[in-house]
């Protein structure tokens, strides 16, 4: 009832919820730490022939340069001004960017930092990416500008100033979040500041925004700065089309502050699917353990809407598949399921090498893109099996990940349909009469004939390769007039998965 009585709420005011993406696609791509100039290339030569809409790009504001002991990704993350300039490349080369993407069909999503700016401890001085002076200590940022009054250092009531208790929702929206200076959004030309950021990118040309720290802001004052935002550039959208909003407000359960208080300014993403579909959390990955099967975890997603619409939750998922090959299978298996599945709008993650300690058998999870000797991002070379070198890992052109792309793309709309599973870890489901998608997470191999509800015919496995004229580079799948067909899936398989679609059909 509650999900209806939003919807019906929602009225005229829809263009928010609503991704912008061209028709027949349903996907981006978060193409983390990218340089501006590869990623017009990839919307070029990749990303717009393989059917994905957008591309989530790092925040193109200035940042603080952090060097000790090397540049760290979360430096995008402490904004100086919001001028465009910033290792991924400097105003021209964004503007560039998004032209050349929109003139292929592939949409701008930009990463607004708009909570805070730099930390508490950063400092003064030049030592940021367009060079502009700051004061972290007196709180002053004159390339916006910013004074001591635009913060709200003297609204918190913690002793620290920072977040001391996330039970508390004024402390998490009114203290400093890990030392970031927070912005007073109550106040008007803070918000217009804001906006006129933003309404400046739209005016090149981006499709909408995720909202960093979105759960670190109230609300209200969020509703306050989007409602001053311009509708979309018309060179590339329909006159009166609104930006796309997705928020990041991180809600597992146990805290005050939850997702739903933010549907009314546009999507949220779902962190709770990261955990229950991938290995977010080590109690219900997809990982052969014996902690919890794949039967119960995709028992649960067959109502996940449960966990609220497509159209009020979720923008997408990331799944970090890009550390060293550490479980890599487990964690795709997530992604997998994720674009088969229709739940929400799906996003995935395409990013860089990560830097393995043997010695603590761990991931440094802080370092930032692959680097020249001075700092500067290295750029994103193709090598001719089509993958990605220079340290990059380019998840995307993974066959496996592409092709399930491809796949949503052509069972958008299609109901969730014909779910079978061996009472243990093989699983298999439909998209109506147009997809149907095997797994076997067993530790045997699988033999089974199973309803797909697809046409009668030879259809190529899209895991295991592709269709190329009229064959299979892969495997293949018969299909019934019956609409049965059978699937043997080896539990030693690399990828021990299958889908099908209509227009994998020879």
């Amino acid at each position: 009832m509650q999900v209806l009585l939003l919807l019906a709420g929602l009225g005229f005011c829809w263009g928010q919820y609503n991704p912008n993406v061209q028709a027949g696609t349903t996907s981006i791509v978060h193409l983390f730490e990218w340089r501006w100039a590869d990623i017009a290339l990839e919307c070029e030569r990749y990303l717009a022939p393989y059917g994905f809409g957008g591309v989530q790009v790092s925040p193109p504001n200035e940042n603080i340069i952090v060097t000790d002991p090397f540049r760290p990704w979360w430096e995008r993350y402490q904004p100086i001004s919001y001028k465009l300039c910033t290792r991924s490349g400097d105003e021209n080369e964004f503007r560039d960017m998004v032209t050349r993407c929109n003139n292929v069909g592939v949409h701008i999503y930009v990463d607004a930092v708009v909570n805070h700016m730099c930390g508490s401890g950063g400092g003064s001085g030049t030592h940021s990416t367009c060079g502009s002076y700051f004061n972290a200590g007196e709180r002053d940022f004159p390339a916006v500008p910013y004074s001591g009054w635009d913060f709200n250092d003297g609204k918190c009531q913690t002793a620290s100033g920072e977040i001391e208790n996330y039970g508390d929702m004024y402390q998490v929206r009114d203290c400093r979040l890990t030392g970031l200076l927070d912005l007073a959004l109550e106040k008007d030309y803070v918000r217009s500041t804001v906006a006129e950021y933003m309404n400046r990118l739209i005016d090149i040309g981006v499709a909408g925004f995720r909202i960093d720290a979105a759960k670190h802001m109230w609300p209200g004052d969020i509703k306050a700065f989007l409602d001053q935002l311009k509708d979309l550039n018309t060179e590339w959208f329909s006159a009166g089309t609104r930006p796309f909003i997705y928020q990041e407000v991180i809600d597992l359960g146990g805290e005050p502050i939850t997702g739903s208080d933010y549907f009314e300014n546009g999507r949220v993403t779902e962190f709770k699917y990261g955990g229950q579909t991938g290995d977010g959390d080590p109690q219900v990955g997809w990982r052969k353990d014996g902690l919890l099967s794949v039967r119960m975890k995709m028992l649960r997603l067959m109502h996940w809407g449960a966990l609220g619409s497509p159209v009020d939750r979720s923008p997408g998922f990331s799944f970090h598949s890009d550390l060293l090959g550490l479980q890599v299978k487990d964690r795709s298996y997530g992604s997998w399921f994720m674009l088969a599945h229709p739940y929400g709008f799906t996003r995935v993650m395409s990013s860089f090498l990560l830097t393995f300690s043997f010695e603590l058998q761990d991931v440094n999870d802080w370092v930032g893109p692959p680097s020249e000797s001075d700092g500067s991002t290295k750029a994103v070379t193709i090598n001719e099996d089509t993958t990605c070198g220079n340290d990059w890992v380019c998840e995307h052109r993974w066959r496996q990940i592409r092709n399930m792309v491809v796949f949503r793309n052509v069972v958008d709309g299609e109901p969730f349909s014909n779910w079978w599973d061996n009472d243990s870890n093989q699983v298999a489901f439909g998209r109506g009469s147009k997809g149907f998608i095997v797994f076997n997470n067993d530790d045997w191999d699988m033999n089974v004939d199973l309803q797909t509800g697809l046409p009668a015919g030879t259809y190529c496995d899209v895991i295991s390769g592709d269709k190329e004229d009229n064959r299979c580079t892969g495997s293949q799948v018969y299909v019934s007039e019956d609409g049965l067909a059978n699937f043997q899936i080896s539990s030693q398989a690399e990828d021990p998965f299958m889908a099908i679609h209509v227009n994998a059909k020879l």
